[in-house]
């Protein structure tokens, strides 16, 4: 009889620890946020209408060995053209995930926002003893810029080109804005920029080439006052040699 009240205590005891353990995680449960509602939340780029100087990231991607192929240094902006107007989205570099490959004469950089919001996807090839950019693909999925406006995606493409050619093993620096035209709604601007592929020692970057724009505004100025110099010696020396030579006047007697 005692045997038989001690089992019903335990089992007493055993069902409202139970009970209680059900009842605490189900409080606890409903604390925390749901993560797959959270989850469940789409990454959408909100356009601006006015610029802003992009961040600046560093991207590198290895071939199959582990081995730097690409590193690519530089700051994004698309620029969507909408009813025409101009408005602007910077990527975030924190929020980019990497990927691509690298052959032997072709090497894809790809720059990836969550959920596909947008991407810019570079194409290297190499020729010879140099490689250049060949193509520039762009997408951008973001929220529609009015409240009844519809969901849209911005695409671009510019292909069969020969941008930045750069010598192996050398990389291509340009501080001035690079703007390219990938459709008549989508452009992208590339702001600083520093990029090697195929070659990459080490993972650090070879010889800088400059690029025209860089260089024209370095040496611009200096021929300008090279030249604006240049004219007042001639003026200064021409004053000074007629004086010299002035012929003498003489007093009528």
């Amino acid at each position: 009889m005692v045997q038989t009240i001690l089992m019903s205590k335990s089992s007493l005891l055993l069902l409202l620890a139970t009970i209680s353990g059900v009842l605490l995680k189900s409080d606890d449960s409903s604390a925390r946020p749901d993560l797959s509602t959270s989850e469940a939340q789409t990454y959408r780029p909100v356009l601006r209408p006015s610029e802003s100087i992009p961040l600046i990231g560093t991207y590198i991607q290895r071939n199959l060995t582990g081995e730097p192929c690409i590193k690519a240094t530089l700051g994004v902006e698309f620029i969507v053209v909408e009813k025409k107007r101009s408005w602007y989205f910077s990527m975030d570099p924190t929020r980019v995930t990497t990927s691509g490959f690298c052959s032997k004469d072709l090497a894809l950089l790809s720059l990836t926002l969550p959920h596909n919001s947008a991407s810019l996807q570079v194409i290297f090839r190499k020729e010879g003893k140099s490689f250049h950019v060949d193509k520039l693909e762009a997408h951008l999925s973001p929220q529609p810029i009015c409240e009844k406006c519809a969901n849209k995606t911005y695409t671009g493409l510019l292909t069969h080109q020969k941008l930045f050619v750069t010598a192996d093993g050398q990389s291509f620096k340009c501080t001035s804005e690079s703007l390219f035209l990938n459709s008549p709604e989508l452009k992208i601007k590339l702001v600083p920029l520093q990029m090697q592929a195929f070659s990459v020692a080490r993972g650090a970057y070879g010889q800088e080439v400059e690029c025209w724009a860089d260089y024209n505004k370095r040496v611009i100025p200096i021929v300008i006052g090279a030249v604006v110099v240049g004219l007042f010696l001639i003026a200064m020396l021409t004053f000074l040699f007629i004086k010299d030579h002035r012929t003498p006047e003489y007093e009528s007697l």
